[in-house]
């Protein structure tokens, strides 16, 4: 395990992914030295999480976590920050098992992160794009970011996209174990959570790949989830918004957030210059 400043864990959860888990790992672990993997497996049925522990046999980079079985992909990326955060990791990433997420892509997101509490790798902005996608896949996709980004006042391109970087504070503060949506609709919930929060969210640019083993975990019901919650959140905060409430209760979380953390640094300041006058008068008597 990574003992380095700064620890930061790759979370990947998998699901039938017996294809393309030991490409990906072997790639984080290729382009970002300074990283972990956890893979977080559902008990696929075609061996994935076998072949996971074996990559992770004598390899102290490779962790896995076995899932009694499919509950999702909400749950499966909660349970994966618990195993973070319990093991002291500072930035915790999300990413797909399929390839469609570039590890060779992951230091964009990391080196924002610097600056920000939560940073999305997107499709959606200047830079960003799509390869081998359908356009009836990149309507849905877009018009998905449209629709929740008008419904619930997000200022952001890309919503429902699932290559995202996380500082631990970040999750703490987001709640992360209270989100309890799946799919897209976990994703969308993630941000609102942040966002309403009055963290730092930025977006950097990938290129999005598409599959080339294996079936995509999309499914009609999914995307019905995501609508309905979306609707739902949208409806309940549109007075708020539409008072201007919103927008001042998030300026208010990020300047108390602000607050917070300018005092646990005048804190650590004082306990560092308590200590160096400590040992000053120590060698004095």
């Amino acid at each position: 395990m990574n003992q380095t400043e700064n620890r930061t864990l790759v979370v990947v959860p998998t699901y039938n992914e017996r294809e393309n888990i030991a490409e990906i790992i072997a790639r984080v672990l290729r382009c970002a030295p300074g990283v972990d993997v956890l893979v977080v497996d559902d008990n696929s049925p075609d061996g994935t999480g076998a072949m996971a522990s074996a990559l992770a046999s004598g390899h102290d980079r490779i962790n896995v976590l076995h899932r009694a079985g499919k509950e999702g992909l909400g749950a499966a990326y909660r349970a994966g920050f618990a195993w973070g955060l319990e093991r002291g990791y500072e930035r915790l990433v999300e990413m797909d098992a399929d390839g469609s997420h570039q590890p060779e892509q992951l230091e964009r997101l990391l080196s924002a992160l610097d600056d920000a509490d939560v940073v999305l790798g997107s499709r959606w902005v200047r830079g960003g794009s799509v390869v081998n996608w359908p356009l009836k896949r990149i309507i849905l996709s877009q018009g998905g970011s449209l629709y929740a980004r008008i419904a619930l006042g997000l200022p952001v391109r890309d919503i429902t996209g699932g290559f995202r970087a996380f500082t631990a504070d970040a999750l703490r503060e987001i709640g992360y174990q209270d989100v309890l949506s799946q799919g897209y609709c976990f994703q969308i919930d993630m941000l609102w959570k942040a966002y309403s929060a009055g963290l730092r969210v930025s977006e950097v640019p990938i290129t999005f790949v598409e599959r080339v083993h294996g079936e995509s975990k999309m499914s009609s019901g999914i995307v019905k989830e995501a609508i309905l919650r979306v609707t739902l959140w949208g409806l309940q905060g549109l007075p708020a918004r539409l008072r201007g409430d919103h927008r001042s209760a998030v300026a208010a979380a990020s300047a108390l957030r602000l607050a917070r953390e300018q005092a646990d640094s005048r804190a650590a300041e004082v306990r560092v210059l308590r200590t160096t006058l400590g040992g000053e008068r120590n060698r004095v008597a």
